[in-house]
Formats: C-alpha cells, sequence, structure tokens
C-alpha cells in the first residue's frame, strides 16, 4: 500500500468517526441481538451461529445466513446427512467440505439426540481460552470463524473477526502496512492487538470498531 499523507490519514480518521456516528445506534441494536441468541436463544440458536460461522469462508455472510434458514426451513440442519447438506449448501464453496463439517459438529455437541453446546461453552471462564478450544476442536473453525461465532452469541467485546473486509479497512487506516496473504495463529494475535490498540486511539469499542470496519466495505450492519 502507498502510504498517506499525515493529512490524508487523519480525512480517513475524520470518516470513520463521522461513520461511526452515523451506525452507532445500528451497531449497539446489533450486539445486543447478538447477547440475545445467548440469553434468550436456545441451543438451536446457538448452534446455527456455529454452522453460519463454518459456511462463511470465501463466501458471503448474507448468502450463508439464508442457507441457513433454508436448512431450518427443510428441517436438515439438525437431521440432514451429509449429501442432503451439501446439496444445499449453494453458493457457499466447498460444499461437501462443510457439509461434513457441519455433520461432524453436531455429533460433537450432541447428547441423547438434542444438541447441547450452550453446558459445553459455560465450562469456559475465558473468551480467548474458549476460543482456542473452537480452534483446536472445531472441524473448519479456525481463528476468524470462532472469533465470529463468539461475537454473535454476544462474547466478542475482546476478539476481532479478521476478514477481508476488516483487513481491507485497516490496511486503508494504515494500522496495517499491506493486507496479510496469510495469518499464522501469531500473525493473527498481532493484528488483533494492532486493532485493539487502534480502537484505543479512536476511541471506539473494538467490538463497535469491527461492525464499524465491514460497514465501510459492505455499506450494512449485519453479522
Amino acid at each position: 500500500m502507498h502510504r498517506q499523507p499525515p493529512f490524508e490519514r487523519r480525512a480517513a480518521i475524520q470518516e470513520l468517526r463521522r461513520l461511526y456516528a452515523e451506525t452507532r445506534e445500528a451497531i449497539v441494536q446489533r450486539l445486543s441481538e447478538f447477547k440475545h441468541t445467548w440469553s434468550g436463544g436456545d441451543e438451536q440458536d446457538v448452534f446455527a451461529e456455529l454452522v453460519f460461522c463454518i459456511l462463511t469462508p470465501q463466501a458471503k455472510a448474507r448468502s450463508c445466513w439464508a442457507i441457513v434458514e433454508n436448512l431450518l426451513k427443510k428441517d436438515l440442519l439438525f437431521k440432514g446427512d451429509e449429501i442432503q447438506l451439501a446439496r444445499e449448501l449453494h453458493p457457499s464453496r466447498f460444499k461437501r467440505k462443510k457439509a461434513k463439517y457441519i455433520v461432524k459438529a453436531r455429533d460433537q455437541f450432541a447428547s441423547n439426540g438434542q444438541i447441547l453446546i450452550k453446558p459445553r461453552i459455560d465450562e469456559f471462564d475465558e473468551v480467548h481460552c474458549l476460543r482456542e478450544w473452537l480452534v483446536e476442536n472445531v472441524k473448519g473453525i479456525g481463528y476468524k470463524e470462532a472469533s465470529h461465532f463468539l461475537r454473535n452469541i454476544g462474547f466478542g467485546e475482546e476478539l476481532a473477526i479478521l476478514d477481508r473486509h476488516i483487513l481491507k479497512s485497516l490496511e486503508w487506516l494504515e494500522v496495517l502496512e499491506r493486507i496479510p496473504t496469510h495469518l499464522t495463529r501469531r500473525r493473527y494475535f498481532e493484528v488483533e492487538r494492532m486493532m485493539g490498540q487502534f480502537a484505543e486511539k479512536v476511541d471506539i469499542p473494538i467490538s463497535h470498531l469491527d461492525l464499524l470496519l465491514w460497514y465501510t466495505q459492505t455499506h450494512e450492519v449485519f453479522k
């Protein structure tokens, strides 16, 4: 990235603050809805968010959520086999692999024929430890997807979801010199720390900043 003159970076930050003033109410509302998924939702609601995050790599968020809603409508999310699921995962890429991940996650959190994901999550007192467990134990879930899932059930106050939209915005704001070609575990934590420091500098909570930066690229406050 060509480094911006100081006045251009100041202008970028001013524009970010303007957009935050414009979207803050919607961001607060969305984060409140995420928290309600955990506090007011059931096991199926939480598991649906996990499936959504399994689907998101190299796919559009709205398309992935539409897939989840379709699977729920057809009663396949909790009962469909790999073949049935794969047929319904278009336009998400790697359909057969993701269908396998969904079935494996479903089996992993099942007990006596029921999904019991909330008690497993409740075993953790610290969100970073929980994220680490998800990455190590749930197929199809990396640090980005684990952070995304935890944010979407109300546990994302300290986490960054470093997808391409966020990384592009961090480059625009010169938090990053360039977008990393690959996010190792160490690099993910480093960029997350840099984003947290920037959030403090501009006085925007990191959970708000995540949705705000996503908005600068997609023009909506979604998931």
